[in-house]
C-alpha cells in the first residue's frame, strides 16, 4: 500500500469511528470507561487530530462490533476502488460512507438507513463537541433534537449545535432513508455565499 493509501486510509478512520461511537448510542466517556482509553484521545482520534494505534482501534473494534476491514475501509466486496472510502456497515443494515479523507476540518458524510416495518421508537441521543448539518436525500428522517423532534423530508436540511443532544431513525415504514452529514469537530460551520446583488 502506498503512503498515499495509508494517509488516506488514517485520515478516514476518524469518522468512521465516531459514526461507529453514534451508531453504539456511546459517548466518549462512556466508551473511555469500557475501553480505559482517555475520552481526551478518543476526540483526538475522532477528529483526525491524531491517528490511533493498532491497540486502540483492537479495543474500540471489539467496542463497537465492527472489524478492523470495515473500519479501515478494506473490506473485501465493497466493489470500492483503491483510493475510495468503502461504507462502514452495521449489523441492522446502516451504512455510512465517509466522503473525506483528509484529516481536521469539515468531515462529511453519506448514511443509508434501511426500511422499517414496524414503527420506530424515539431515537437515542448522543451529545459532543462539534456543529452538524445534515439534508435528506431520500426518505423521512426523524431527527429527535433536545426536546423537539423534526420529521424532515428530501431537501430538508438541519443545523445544530452537536453538543445539543440528538438522535436520528427512519420516520417510519415506506422505505430507506438517504442523507448527508457534515461535521465540523471543532464547531467548524457552513458559510453559505449569496449570489452578489446587483445594483
Amino acid at each position: 500500500m502506498a503512503v498515499d493509501d495509508v494517509d488516506g486510509t488514517l485520515a478516514a478512520m476518524g469518522p468512521r469511528l465516531r459514526a461507529a461511537r453514534e451508531h453504539h448510542g456511546a459517548t466518549l466517556t462512556g466508551v473511555s470507561r469500557a475501553t480505559g482509553i482517555s475520552a481526551s484521545t478518543l476526540s483526538r482520534i475522532e477528529t483526525g487530530r491524531r491517528r490511533p494505534t493498532l491497540e486502540v482501534l483492537l479495543h474500540l473494534s471489539k467496542e463497537y462490533g465492527v472489524s478492523l476491514d470495515e473500519l479501515a475501509g478494506t473490506a473485501p466486496g465493497t466493489g470500492a476502488g483503491p483510493r475510495a472510502a468503502a461504507p462502514l456497515s452495521f449489523g441492522d443494515d446502516k451504512a455510512v460512507l465517509p466522503l473525506t479523507r483528509y484529516v481536521g476540518g469539515l468531515h462529511a458524510h453519506k448514511h443509508v438507513l434501511p426500511a422499517l416495518e414496524t414503527p420506530p421508537a424515539r431515537p437515542r441521543q448522543v451529545s459532543h463537541d462539534g456543529h452538524e448539518w445534515l439534508c435528506v436525500l431520500y426518505g423521512r428522517l426523524w431527527l429527535a433534537l433536545g426536546d423537539q423532534d423534526l420529521v424532515l423530508t428530501p431537501g430538508e436540511v438541519a443545523e445544530f449545535d452537536t453538543r445539543t443532544p440528538h438522535g436520528v431513525a427512519n420516520a417510519g415504514p415506506g422505505g430507506p432513508v438517504e442523507y448527508l452529514i457534515m461535521f465540523g469537530p471543532q464547531g467548524e460551520r457552513l458559510r453559505p455565499h449569496g449570489r452578489p446583488s446587483r445594483d
